[in-house]
This record gives C-alpha cells, sequence and structure tokens, in this order.
C-alpha cells in the first residue's frame, strides 16, 4: 500500500514540476515582434536589395467566382523600404490581363524577419525572409484592382 502512494506522490510530483517549468519557459518568452529570427538572425529593409524573381499563383474572385492566376514578376528592391518591378506579367484564368512593368509600392521587415508588402491599389502581401535575404516566401492578405479580390502564395529568389 506505502509503495502505491510513494508512486502515486511522486507522479504527481513531477507533473508539477513540469507543469511548472512550462509556465516559466512560457512567461519569460519574448513577443515575437521584439525577437530576432529562431536562428539568431536580425532582419531589416535594408537587407532586401537588388531583383528577385517573383513568382506565386492562387486565385482571383470576379463576381463571387474564384478564378485561378498567376504572376510572375522581377521585383527590384531598393533597401529602403521601396521596390519597383522591372518586369512583370498577371495572367488571369488563361487570359495575360495586366503587364506591371514599372509598378511598385513599399515593404516593411521586422526583426524577426517578418514583414509586409503593399501595391498601391494593388495586393498586399505578409511574408518572410529567408537566410542572407536569398529568398522569400509570401502570401496574399488583400486583393488589388484589376485582378480582384483574391489569394495566392508564392516566392521571391534574388537573382544574381
Amino acid at each position: 500500500m506505502k509503495t502505491k502512494l510513494l508512486k502515486s506522490i511522486t507522479g504527481c510530483f513531477l507533473f508539477m514540476c513540469a507543469l511548472a517549468s512550462l509556465i516559466a519557459t512560457m512567461t519569460l518568452g519574448t513577443s515575437a515582434t521584439a525577437r530576432a529570427a529562431v536562428d539568431g538572425r536580425v532582419c531589416s529593409v535594408g537587407m532586401l536589395k537588388g531583383l528577385y524573381l517573383s513568382s506565386w499563383d492562387g486565385y482571383a474572385n470576379f463576381g463571387g467566382n474564384l478564378v485561378p492566376k498567376t504572376v510572375m514578376e522581377g521585383k527590384r528592391f531598393n533597401g529602403d523600404g521601396t521596390f519597383s518591378n522591372d518586369f512583370g506579367t498577371v495572367n488571369v484564368g488563361g487570359t495575360t490581363i495586366i503587364n506591371t512593368t514599372g509598378a511598385g509600392g513599399t515593404y516593411t521587415v521586422a526583426p524577426d524577419c517578418t514583414g509586409t508588402l503593399s501595391v498601391p491599389n494593388g495586393p498586399s502581401f505578409n511574408m518572410y525572409v529567408g537566410p542572407g535575404a536569398q529568398k522569400i516566401w509570401f502570401t496574399q492578405t488583400a486583393g488589388g484592382a484589376g485582378t480582384g479580390a483574391g489569394l495566392g502564395v508564392g516566392t521571391a529568389t534574388r537573382l544574381p
């Protein structure tokens, strides 16, 4: 009987220790906006410089109908929170409808390497900047003129 009681008390004690450790770890954690990336990098707007080949696909919403769309652009990041498209094409439902050459916008990069990218009167995105700013992953968060509100995901890779 004493053995069962001792095992029960020991089990409860170990559970409480594990729970206390978990709570302490969560309490002492730093908020996502204040910490650097998981791998120790600290990112900033200035790390995005040069030409990136961006490609993404998704769906545009036209009158309640989701229509496939694809986009390929050469985005030139200026290292100051602005970008422009050296070239670009948007295809919606199998028809090329927009030449995005010359379009541009703004972007942000937080210390944890997340950020945003916005085109005036166009789509907006959340993004993540990979190690060495060689690759960017993004997802559309708002639609834009010409392509309708919709959704999309893609990547941009730095060109030499």
